[in-house]
């Protein structure tokens, strides 16, 4: 017994007639009505009580008939379900994130990404850059959000638009009403930052002849903000990370410098396995 000869024998329960059921499944009479009596001598069981124009189910044939409802109908659950798979509309997306990123993937993107592909899950890895790129290198993520700078050998890669660096401090630590600085007033302020942007900062401030006052290196945006936040330095960060920390009374100052900007980049290999899902979601950033 297969899924045809189901198929044939649901078909002819559901017409109530061989001919019927013949027409509708654009076969010819003699043949379906083989694949009928092929099924009972297989099931040795009779499943249909023949009469001059109409059938009937037998007990056996209702049972069957039962059956092969719902196996039908998980057959066409499986085959949408891996149509959907294919074109990316279902399944799980595995993909990997720096914290100062979060910000920027959690806006109308996501949104966009989710009312189009509702059965997308996602399975999120949180870390480092150099984390991230190992988890991508190995197979499990497909995708990485990180911010430059970073080595792209061996990546493709989407950058989003450049944003300026911000220095964030509690008003204790302010010393000026203006909404922007330069960097020449970081000069012997008490620094905290990520440590990926150490060569980054450190060469903006030389450019202004002065060696930066480091008084914390870490590994997370997040952590940077707080520590500023409870005014034990001043934080230095990418704008859109502020929205990390939510509700503070931390004050914000765009720094004015071509040098000190970032960008958000999604990487992923250039060779290696890409799903559906996951080229989809790249589409959201093509256009950026």
């Amino acid at each position: 017994m297969d899924i045809k000869q189901l198929k044939y024998f649901y078909t002819i329960a559901e017409e109530g007639q061989i001919t019927g059921a013949a027409k509708k499944l654009h076969i010819a009479q003699p043949p379906l009505s083989y694949q009928l009596k092929s099924l009972e001598d297989e099931l040795g069981v009779k499943l249909v009580e023949r009469g001059s124009r109409n059938i009937k189910l037998t007990d056996a044939g209702h049972l069957l008939y039962k059956r092969a409802k719902q196996i039908l109908s998980l057959t066409k659950s499986a085959e949408d379900e891996l149509r959907d798979f294919v074109q990316g509309t279902q399944g799980t997306l595995s993909i990997g994130t720096v914290s100062s990123s979060g910000a920027s993937l959690l806006d109308n993107r996501l949104s966009t990404f989710h009312d189009k592909y509702p059965f997308i899950n996602f399975e999120i890895h949180e870390g480092n850059t150099f984390e991230l790129l190992e988890l991508l290198t190995n197979g499990v993520i497909e995708i990485a959000i990180v911010r430059t700078p970073f080595n792209n050998f061996g990546l493709n890669s989407i950058l989003l638009q450049k944003e300026p660096m911000v220095a964030a401090m509690s008003r204790d630590l302010c010393w000026t009403d203006k909404n922007t600085i330069e960097i020449v007033e970081l000069k012997d302020k008490p620094l905290i930052f990520y440590r990926r942007f150490e060569n980054l900062i450190s060469k903006a401030c030389e450019n202004y002849n002065f060696q930066p006052t480091v008084y914390c290196k870490n590994d997370d945006a997040r952590t940077s903000l707080l520590w500023a936040n409870s005014g034990l330095g001043v934080a230095i960060v990418p704008k859109s990370a502020i929205k990390l920390i939510g509700s503070s009374d931390i004050i914000v100052k765009e720094i004015i410098s071509k040098e000190l900007s970032t960008q958000i980049a999604i990487i992923w290999p250039k060779t290696g396995y890409l799903s559906t899902a996951g080229k989809n979601f790249l589409n959201l950033f093509l256009d950026t």
